[in-house]
């Protein structure tokens, strides 16, 4: 769930690829699509106790039969998943507007949240970066073990948050500070600096105003089709 001034966005990880900047600098970069969206329900601190907008991407099968028929009395009939960004006020928000990618500015800074690219069970040199044991001197099929890992008799046990082999990746992972290179409305597409969006290709992450950096200038809670028109 995002918070701030402005909504957050659901977004597809398409891949990575180059760009060539003003300089001729060749520079990394990650591309994000944005699918459908519309905005399903708005929430505000006089009903609900706090200020929000409820966004839906269209993805089929992601709604339960309460869920259906709840948008359908709002007059909102897409089968779609649901998320909700806090925000500081829910004033000029349309029900049912479809947003664009025009949301973000071109030389902004976002945060990418998402979930790490799972690596499964892995031993302490892959997880923890360790150096394993000697290649030989009397080691015998142990090399990338992690030895020994209690003390004496005293404390007799082994402290919690021991570096251990265990389970690697497919945590929340949050990027900050990620420059948008380029915003492409054509194919609601949005180009952000960099190649360590978190997930692998096909993932879907949270985007949102960066928290440590301002937005250049002022925008709006959430580009719509109409917002945009009336602003043209």
């Amino acid at each position: 769930m995002a918070t701030g001034s402005r909504v957050g966005l659901l977004m597809k990880k398409v891949g990575s690829t180059a760009v060539f900047g003003d300089a001729g600098a060749r520079v990394p970069v990650t591309l994000l699509l944005l699918e459908d969206t519309f905005v399903v329900d708005v929430k505000s601190r006089d009903v609900h106790g706090y200020n929000a907008v409820v966004l839906g991407v269209r993805r089929p099968g992601r709604l339960n039969k309460p869920q259906v028929c709840a948008l359908r009395k709002k007059g909102v009939d897409v089968d779609c998943h649901l998320f909700e960004s806090r925000v500081d006020t829910v004033d000029g928000v349309e029900l049912g507007g479809k947003v664009l990618v025009d949301h973000f500015f071109r030389g902004q800074f976002v945060d990418v949240a998402g979930r790490s690219i799972g690596r499964g069970f892995a031993g302490v040199m892959k997880r923890h970066n360790f150096g394993g044991l000697h290649a030989s001197h009397g080691v015998s099929i142990s090399h990338r073990s992690q030895g020994s890992t209690g003390q004496c008799q005293d404390p007799g046990r082994v402290f919690k948050g021991k570096k251990m082999a265990g389970h690697m990746g497919h945590t929340m992972s949050v990027m900050q500070n990620l420059k948008v290179v380029l915003v492409d409305s054509e194919r609601s597409l949005l180009v952000v600096e960099g190649t360590n969006v978190p997930g692998p290709c096909g993932s879907y992450v949270l985007v949102r105003d960066a928290v440590k950096k301002p937005v250049p200038r002022e925008g709006r809670i959430v580009a719509t089709e109409s917002s945009v028109g009336a602003a043209g």
